[in-house]
């Protein structure tokens, strides 16, 4: 084999074919020929890697209550910390993707007992400019703000209403086709997957399928921005882009589908994802309605212990300014409410969050600090005994 080296020379000569690659971070698709990293490639083109990494270090607070301000939870840690590889293998149709994780949060050990360092490894094949496919471990084609990088978001963290419903990472076969009716680009994306996620070891007869279908009516965004929080890029025309989504999960065994805890007897299960992003001149709006049923959602043991899917609904609305020192400012609201059998188990829940960003390098180098205030049963008035309020302070830095 040629010794390995960087190999600039083929980057440039090589991204103008490349179209079809996305110019920013999404983390359904191979990241080769715009995210810049520590780059490796072989004399004769046949090999092509790209490595980069990124930690996020955070810490944070949660009060007793709304008028009690001692503390009831606090949080010192790595939140997460990943290395991540894009490259290709005999031709840059043939893709790949690997991305392992080293902190706790980011392994699920909580929910499963197992430390799953694999977040992704998939191989994608492009047929055409506009149409690939993918086999492997990644994302699915779920809510935006989950298919988002955790490293693009406007918050230290993703809503409530994304830890609810997002169906996130599983094994499977996936389709993505880009096209344009005239001028109004649209995204046709499409999965069947195992439907147990990350950490199964063995797989049911019970498979997940997942659609999504995307209208860009005003164009497409400045380097993919449908797919980063806050408008960067400072749109100089305004853009749209909508969104809509449905997976149906059947026989799975977690309480969220491809995360969770395992439920105590397999449940089928159906979420429904729509979404939508707007910028313009520094200003974005961004907003996510989520909503999951299951016609028989509780579970239990021979103990009586219950385990069960969130049967319900969700909407999170995010409005955000970045001033011209790249600070930004950005305020959410989110609500989560469970209906029918779940009600006895869960509460409605709203989050009032602020936040102020720095960005020194775009999303790849920044400091965030949120504010926020968390509810129940609608009730709002800080007196509220189960009303508390939260503040967390995060760092990113990678390449």
């Amino acid at each position: 084999m040629s010794k390995l080296k960087y190999h600039f020379a083929l980057i440039i000569s090589l991204f103008a074919a490349q179209l079809a690659f996305a110019q920013g971070e999404v983390d359904e698709r191979a990241m080769i020929f715009k995210m810049k990293g520590l780059e490796v490639a072989t004399k004769d083109s046949s090999f092509y890697a790209n490595f980069r990494f990124r930690m996020q270090n955070r810490v944070g607070a949660y009060t007793n209550g709304g008028t009690d301000f001692g503390i009831s939870e606090f949080d010192a840690r790595v939140r997460r910390l990943r290395l991540r590889a894009d490259g290709y293998v005999l031709s840059p149709k043939l893709g790949y993707s690997i991305q392992l994780a080293f902190s706790r949060s980011d392994q699920d050990v909580d929910n499963t007992g197992i430390a799953n360092i694999v977040r992704d490894a998939v191989v994608f094949y492009h047929f055409t400019d506009n149409f690939y496919i993918a086999f492997g471990q990644n994302k699915l084609p779920g809510n935006r703000q989950r298919v988002n990088s955790s490293g693009q978001l406007q918050f230290a963290e993703r809503s409530i209403v994304n830890g609810a419903f997002t169906i996130d990472r599983d094994f499977g076969l996936k389709a993505y086709y880009d096209n344009k009716v005239g001028s109004v680009p649209y995204r046709l994306k499409a999965a069947i997957s195992t439907g147990e996620g990350r950490s199964v070891n063995d797989s049911d007869n019970g498979l997940a399928y997942t659609g999504r279908v995307e209208i860009l009516p005003f164009g497409r965004f400045k380097n993919e921005g449908d797919y980063s929080e806050g408008d960067l890029e400072r749109e100089e025309t305004p853009k749209l882009a909508i969104g809509a989504g449905y997976s149906y999960n059947v026989k799975t065994n977690r309480t969220g589908g491809q995360l969770g805890k395992d439920l105590y007897a397999a449940r089928d299960m159906g979420t429904t994802m729509l979404d939508l992003i707007f910028k313009y001149n520094g200003w974005a709006f961004q907003s996510e309605y989520m909503a999951r049923d299951s016609d028989n959602p509780l579970t239990f043991n021979e103990k009586g212990d219950v385990r069960y899917v969130y049967n319900g609904w969700g909407i999170n609305n995010q409005f955000s300014y970045i001033f011209k020192n790249n600070y930004e400012t950005a305020f959410r609201y989110s609500l989560l409410q469970p209906e029918g059998q779940v009600v006895r188990y869960e509460r409605k829940k709203e989050v009032l969050e602020l936040g102020l960003s720095k960005y020194l390098r775009s999303h790849r180098i920044k400091a965030q600090f949120n504010v926020n205030y968390n509810t129940e049963d609608g009730r709002m008035k800080i007196s509220d005994k189960d009303n508390y309020w939260g503040a967390l302070f995060q760092v990113e830095l990678g390449i």
